[in-house]
C-alpha cells in the first residue's frame, strides 16, 4: 500500500534540509546495492530524527538497529558535544559498512557500536538514556519498549519506527506477523498510563513516545 503518495515526498524531500556528503552517499549506496534498502530512514525521515534529536538536546541515545549507519548519524547531529550515542545491529556486515561511514564522518569516537543480539546487550549496558530509536526486527517492539522504558529517565523519549508498517496495520483484520506486532505494539503503547505518545504519518510512520 502507498501510504504516502509519491509526488508528495517528492515535495516534501526538496523543501526539506539537504543531506550531508556522508549521509548522501549512505542513501545512495544502500539504495542502490542493500537487498533491503527499503529498511534505510531515508531523507525527510533522516532530517525528522535529527529535529527531535536537536530539540530534545540528548546526552546519552540508545539506537536499536543500526543498518548502515544512516539514522544514527541524523541522530548524533541534535547531540550536544560530548554526548555519546549506543547503537546495537545483529548483523554483522551491516554494522561493518556503517562503522566505515561513521568513521568517514568523524564520529567514531562519539558512537559505540554493539554487534548481536539486543535483548541480551541492552541490560548490560549501564547508561540511563535521554532518547531510544527503536528501528529493528518487529516481533520484539514490545520486549525493547518494556526492557528500555525503566531505562530512560522521566521526561525522556522513544522513537519507534515502521508503526503503520506500509499500511498493513489498516487492514480488517491485520494479518502477517510483522504487521500484528507492529499492530500489538501500538495498542500495547496507548495503554500504557506511563507515557503519553503521538503518531507521525512520516514515511512508514512514527510514533514518539514521552515517558511521564
Amino acid at each position: 500500500m502507498e501510504l504516502i503518495p509519491h509526488n508528495v515526498e517528492a515535495y516534501a524531500k526538496l523543501y526539506t534540509s539537504p543531506l550531508d556528503a556522508v549521509l548522501d552517499e549512505i542513501e545512495r549506496h544502500t539504495n542502490a546495492n542493500h537487498p533491503h534498502a527499503n529498511m534505510l530512514s531515508g531523507h525527510v525521515q533522516g532530517k525528522v530524527l535529527e529535529t527531535i534529536s536537536s530539540m530534545v538536546r540528548p546526552q546519552r541515545v540508545l539506537e536499536i538497529g543500526t543498518f548502515t549507519g544512516f539514522s544514527a548519524l541524523c541522530l548524533l547531529k541534535g547531540m550536544p558535544p560530548g554526548a555519546v550515542l549506543h547503537t546495537l545491529e545483529l548483523r554483522e556486515e551491516d554494522a561493518a559498512t556503517a562503522k566505515g561511514y561513521f568513521e568517514k564522518a568523524g564520529a567514531g569516537k562519539r558512537i559505540v557500536q554493539h554487534t548481536g543480539d539486543a535483548l541480551s546487550i541492552i541490560p548490560g549496558i549501564k547508561e540511563t538514556w535521554d532518547l531510544v530509536f527503536i528501528d529493528a526486527d518487529k516481533v520484539n517492539y514490545i520486549n525493547y519498549y518494556e526492557l528500555t522504558l525503566p531505562l530512560l529517565r522521566t521526561g525522556g523519549w522513544i522513537v519507534a519506527d515502521n508503526v503503520l508498517f506500509h499500511g498493513q496495520v489498516l487492514e480488517e483484520p491485520v494479518t502477517g506477523k510483522n504487521a500484528k506486532a507492529m499492530d500489538a505494539f501500538n495498542k500495547h503503547v496507548a495503554k500504557d498510563e506511563r507515557v503519553q505518545q503521538v503518531m507521525l504519518t512520516v514515511r512508514d510512520g512514527l510514533l514518539i513516545i514521552q515517558k511521564k
